[in-house]
């Protein structure tokens, strides 16, 4: 019997989880005295690897599995369209569950994945990156690859397609300073991953083209309510503000209706940037110039990662995409 877990093989060893799971399932790339270490520590305490469950599990069940956080983010489904597409293609079926922002209910359906004999994962968005999800990866889908879009996680079965979104931001900070905006807001609905990177670009753009003026940093929740309360209290509190950068399309069009109600004119007043470039940035009034963080490109390059990995193919473990500023009358 297994007297031991992978969490405390690794404890013993000095070393991570991730480690641990690579040396059990062979991986390349461990040191050799610590891949020595593990392995004896291993043997030492008569850890046995449930080979019956792993064949079940990596059956060819033509089965791929894709977790969303909220299936009502737009975005993010137009990302899973795209990949079931592809898979389908290819002769697989998919699994789509809503999992919700918590991690601890994340783990749940990734352990639930393991049971479903899936082929390969797919995570949509960075809002999985996150230790609780690596750490059931490597213990629940230790031999499956995994894509995660716009994220990165370590795992020697884990790859990442991010789109270079803080960069991005920087460039369209560039592109609000020529046109001569001094000061500066930039809203987001809550804190993930790829919204930090949004916001370490907009600081950053900020400091490299803005000579004169300032900005604000505004977390305004997920609700229209909350997005538009959140606009009208920018301008009571700096209403010399001259351009906002909405970290999201959803909230950016939100806001255009709030400005408009406030009689503010867009772009001559405020100029307005959003990010996803998403279908309803061509839609609004004005139409939303948008960075484009490429999300087909993401998606596909995802699902043919891993098409490629199912074949016995190496591929790059961490892929970056350059997005692009979409303009529109907005600026």
């Amino acid at each position: 019997m297994q007297s031991l877990t992978i969490y405390e093989i690794a404890e013993k060893a000095g070393v991570s989880a991730s480690t641990v799971s690579r040396v059990i399932n062979n991986y390349p790339y461990v040191n050799k005295i610590t891949r020595a270490k593990v392995l004896k520590i291993l043997s030492d305490n008569n850890y046995i690897q449930n080979d019956t469950a792993r064949s079940l599990v990596t059956q060819n069940s033509k089965m791929i599995g894709i977790l969303i956080a909220d299936i009502r983010t737009t975005h993010h489904t137009d990302g899973v369209y795209y990949i079931e597409q592809e898979f389908s293609k290819n002769g697989y079926s998919c699994l789509i569950y809503n999992t919700g922002t918590n991690p601890v209910e994340q783990v749940k359906y990734i352990q639930l994945l393991s049971q479903r004999k899936v082929e390969a994962v797919v995570l949509m968005g960075s809002i999985y990156q996150n230790e609780s999800v690596q750490n059931a990866i490597m213990v629940n889908l230790p031999s499956i690859p995994v894509a995660i879009c716009n994220g990165y996680l370590d795992g020697p079965n884990i790859y990442g397609v991010i789109a270079d979104e803080k960069n991005g931001v920087i460039d369209c900070m560039q592109l609000l300073a020529k046109k001569g905006r001094k000061n500066y807001a930039f809203i987001t609905n809550h804190f993930t991953p790829s919204n930090y990177q949004k916001l370490a670009g907009f600081r950053k753009g900020f400091s490299q083209f803005v000579q004169e003026g300032k900005f604000v940093v505004i977390e305004s929740g997920d609700s229209v309510k909350e997005v538009q309360d959140a606009t009208v209290k920018l301008f009571q509190d700096q209403p010399d503000t001259d351009a906002i950068v909405f970290a999201e399309d959803f909230l950016a069009i939100v806001g255009l209706h709030a400005l408009a109600e406030l009689k503010i004119a867009v772009p001559e007043r405020v100029a307005v940037i959003g990010i996803n470039n998403s279908r309803y940035a061509e839609i609004s009034n004005p139409a939303l110039t948008s960075l484009n963080n490429m999300l087909y490109d993401t998606s596909l390059i995802a699902v043919r990662n891993l098409l490629e990995v199912l074949k016995g193919s190496r591929v790059n473990k961490k892929i970056m995409i350059c997005p692009e500023i979409v303009e529109r009358a907005s600026t």
